[in-house]
């Protein structure tokens, strides 16, 4: 698999740790730069700094200062993760020849907004509205774009003076410049990577230091600003210091930044052999000796707490010189590991290595460094993807980074409900399209079994839009590679590399490869375990451009491209189904889907007529209404380029080679509503953005849990204006045939075809009552399902997605609003409007309710129901356990109510 790059005999894909972290509502635990928060450990301390920010916004660049003015002492951070000496930086030998006043210590900042990271300025709206907007559909319509401030004070104390303290920043969109005590510091560009800043030059001890970042995000910076009749793959990038902030104190020889490696070999039930790769860096002014010892503990996933010790390293010693960096290697044998898992047949069970470095006769330790890591095989192959020797399918979905009503801005519990309501659907693989991840979520991924695609870049060279990442990469494309695959490789869950998007490149032929190439060497040499790709839309069998991957990934080519009659008519690529031809070209690397379907709808929203097709695209006379802004839910109607989940399974199904597919996309997301641009967020997730399946989701289900009992009915039986009309009735379901009933009266017995999961009853008549499906299996009655016709809304019933949350302000609890009729059922055309209320020790964060086309702002605490269900997300105040009762309430509609704990 590896062989293009000489890496034959490159150990399987390992299982790997990580680095930073504190405990979510289940069990997520980061590990901040090697240190679990929880667990005081010799040397090393790591300082979360998310209050008492202080925080300021302009549209216009008021300060006047660019990147390209501080450049070059922003490039040299870069240094670290380039390889080739003669290729560093140098920072100037003068400062700037500019004023800063707001980096400026005496600056006062009163009147400046209070703040807590993770902060997205642009989250609270309001929306743009009008084809004249600034900031479009494509990002949201939320004011993204503009130059934002942070500001806060950090105190060191004296005993501080001999350690080295560093600003370890997650995420920060984008273009950050950082300074302290009016110092400039450096930054990063890419709001996606991780960084790390050493403050140590410029701090004093004993006093308040001023910490001052600067964002800048420009119009036109990436493809989410592409003219909306493209229709590719944009996103909501969101605003600020939208990722966790950390401060490290640690002694000057210390475990260098994301430096710990952890790799796996000789997997068997029986054994296993760990090798351990050690970095130590010494910031002192003079040599140190160093004893390196590192113990392996096991890891309870339930309670996040390090386990008995299975294993030790071999102590290992190194002499480091002043400001040099050494590396340090070892190996070890596990007697009978428990192998980390995906979740659908396996169990992820987890490892963590806690590394020590000591010093002088009586052994003293000045630093203590964790990793987590997990043991495990991963072989892809032309056949598929093995995990442990067994054969998984790519159950997957594309995620973007935003995580609905709450934006960017990252948040645990908000991630891992995703991940569970996505579990349950039957997923069990995650693409992070396009750009690096929380690193949180990667412990998610980790503790919860999924597999993972780490994807980074959406664009190199060739612009997407004319102030993208195109204008960076020549300098940068080195460092955000390398440090974004140091800090995330010891993650179990990430089976591949993915270092492009549909990049312009795929068009180039030769110099595009060349590029490719490049990249795929740099990842081969950081992580010489796993295999890289990049997605391709365009590049064909015969192009050398896939020559350059180790994976081969096609978005939408797979199962073709505009290629059946209801697209004919239409403008752009037209590709016929390539899995055979990719697989006849490249017989012994994996093939998958790594985007399919890219099928719309809005939930709940049925459109009349129904198209007779398996799949269409999406337009007023099929399956739309550009009026109201809303897809029918019959889930058979795509963009453009797309398929509908029927025709993505045919073309997948026949083909054993096919290890699977990332469908686009698991959840609606900000921006890029194909195909309504005045609405405000996407059509094509599985689930809303408020987090309500759609009736795809059992579509999928069906395919991807074919065990589980379901049959699922659609449309709704509420149609009082549809008495005597025809109305399709379709059921979702793994069974072999089924029986559906309208009144008790047998509608006709059907069989499954093929590569299908959908029964169709495309001729019943519209009369109010009940509509009833028996299916079967193997000529046993399989699952039952029925949908009534329903009265008129009468009150609001309220469900809490948790019957308690931590008093931490981080932890929260999301309220389903259901508005039922008088038998409690859900009334499927409600619009009601509601009012919210937080009472006692929680407060509102935001509503929602999963329409596209809603563009009220989202810390509302008035909301429109959708197809009869809206959504509160509420926080608990920090430090104030007790009760929370959130209230509900709407016109003519019984007040509904449901109370909480924060612990």
């Amino acid at each position: 698999m590896l062989a293009q790059s000489g890496l034959e005999n490159a150990a399987r894909l390992l299982g790997l740790g990580f680095l930073v972290l504190n405990h979510s509502p289940i069990v997520v635990a980061r590990v901040v730069e090697g240190r679990n928060l929880e667990t005081p450990t010799n040397g090393r301390q790591v300082i979360k700094l998310d209050t008492d920010w202080r925080f300021w916004h302009s549209f216009e660049n008021l300060d006047g200062i660019t990147y390209d003015q501080l450049k070059a002492y922003i490039l040299p951070c870069a240094n670290d993760f380039i390889t080739n000496p003669s290729d560093h930086y140098q920072r100037p030998s003068s400062e700037p020849n500019i004023t800063v006043q707001y980096a400026d210590k005496k600056f006062d900042d009163s009147n400046w907004e209070t703040v807590k990271v993770p902060h997205d300025w642009a989250i609270k709206g309001p929306f743009y509205v009008g084809a004249d907007a600034p900031v479009g559909g494509g990002m949201g319509r939320l004011p993204v774009q503009g130059v934002g401030w942070y500001r806060r004070k950090i105190t060191v104390e004296q005993g501080d003076t001999d350690k080295a303290i560093y600003l370890d920043i997650d995420g920060a969109m984008s273009y950050a410049i950082v300074w302290l005590n009016g110092k400039l510091l450096g930054g990063w560009p890419y709001g996606y990577n991780s960084f790390r800043l050493d403050l140590t030059p410029y701090l004093l001890a004993g006093k308040d230091n001023q910490l001052a970042i600067r964002l800048d995000n420009p119009m036109q910076s990436s493809r989410w600003n592409i003219p909306t009749n493209m229709f590719q793959c944009t996103q909501y990038p969101g605003g600020g210091l939208y990722r966790n902030v950390w401060l490290t104190k640690v002694d000057k020889t210390h475990v260098g930044q994301s430096g710990t490696y952890i790799t796996t070999e000789e997997v068997s039930s029986s054994s296993a052999t760990l090798n351990l790769a050690v970095s130590v860096d010494n910031k002192a002014n003079f040599k140190r000796d160093i004893h390196i010892s590192t113990d392996v503990f096991k890891l309870n996933l339930e309670t996040g707490k390090t386990g008995p010790k299975i294993a030790s390293f071999p102590r290992a010693s190194v002499s480091v010189l002043p400001g040099q960096s050494v590396d340090s290697s070892s190996s070890t044998i596990v007697q009978n590991p428990q192998l980390w898992g995906v979740w659908t047949s396996q169990q992820p069970s987890m490892y963590i290595a806690i590394t020590k470095l000591h010093v002088g006769a009586d052994d003293q330790v000045i630093d203590t460094y964790e990793t987590r890591f997990g043991i495990r095989t991963f072989d892809p192959s032309s056949k598929g993807l093995l995990v442990n020797g067994e054969h998984v399918r790519i159950q997957g979905v594309n995620q973007h980074h935003d995580l609905g009503a709450l934006g960017a801005a990252f948040n645990v519990r908000a991630a891992e409900r995703q991940l569970e309501i996505l579990r349950d659907l039957g997923v069990n693989a995650i693409r992070t399209s396009h750009n690096p991840p929380a690193p949180e979520l990667l412990d998610l991924l980790d503790q919860m079994g999924f597999l993972v695609m780490d994807e980074i870049f959406d664009s190199w060279e060739i612009q997407k839009n004319p102030n993208d990442f195109h204008l960076i990469f020549p300098e940068w494309h080195e460092a955000d590679l390398r440090s974004f695959i140091r800090r995330d490789r010891n993650h179990p869950s990430i089976y591949s590399w993915s270092v492009g998007n549909e990049v312009g490149e795929q068009f180039t032929e030769a110099d595009g490869t060349a590029v490719a190439q490049g990249l795929v060497d740099i990842v081969h040499e950081t992580d010489p375990t796993r295999p890289v790709t990049a997605s391709m839309n365009y590049a064909k069998p015969n192009m050398t451009f896939p020559t350059a991957f180790d994976i081969i990934s096609l978005n939408y080519q797979g199962e073709g491209i505009r290629d059946t009659p209801p697209y004919s008519h239409l403008p752009g690529i037209t590709t016929p189904p390539l899995y055979s031809a990719f697989h006849s070209a490249f017989p012994e690397k994996l093939i998958e889907g790594s985007e399919t379907a890219s099928a719309l709808s809005s939930r709940g929203t049925y459109i009349f007529p129904v198209t007779g097709e398996i799949s269409a695209p999406i337009n007023d006379t099929s399956g739309g209404n550009s009026t109201t802004m809303q897809v029918s839910a019959y889930e058979l109607y795509t963009a453009n380029f797309g398929s509908s989940a029927d025709k993505t399974f045919a073309g997948q199904d026949p083909y054993s080679f096919v290890a699977g597919e990332y469908v686009w996309t698991g959840f609606d997301y900000l921006g890029e509503p194909t195909p309504y641009d005045a609405a405000r967020s996407s059509y094509s997730g599985i689930v809303d953005l408020a987090g309500f399946p759609k009736d795809r989701y059992y579509l999928y289900q069906s395919r991807w849990r074919p065990d589980l009992r379901t049959a699922h009915i659609l449309p709704h039986w509420t149609w009082p204006d549809r008495l005597g009309k025809v109305t399709p009735v379709h059921v979702f379901s793994s069974a072999d045939k089924a029986e559906l009933f309208l009144n008790g009266k047998s509608q006709g017995y059907l069989a499954r075809e093929k590569y299908s999961y959908r029964f169709r009853w495309d001729n019943i008549v519209y009369a109010p009552g009940e509509v009833h499906v028996v299916t079967y299996k193997n000529g046993k009655v399989w699952a039952k399902a029925t949908v009534e016709t329903v009265g008129n809304a009468t009150s609001l019933r309220l469900t809490a997605d948790q019957s308690s949350i931590s008093a931490d302000g981080e932890d929260l609890a999301y309220i389903t609003v259901e508005v039922i009729d008088s038998k409690g059922r859900v009334v499927p055309h409600a619009s009601n409007n509601i009012t919210f209320d937080v009472a006692g020790a929680g407060e509102l964060v935001a509503t929602d309710n999963g329409d596209p086309a809603d563009l009220t702002v989202f810390p509302s605490k008035q909301r429109k129901a959708y197809s009869g269900l809206a959504l509160a997300i509420v926080r608990a105040k920090t430090g104030e356990p007790g009760p929370i009762t959130i209230t509900a309430s709407g016109a003519n509609l019984k007040t509904g109510r449901v109370v909480i704990k924060a612990l």
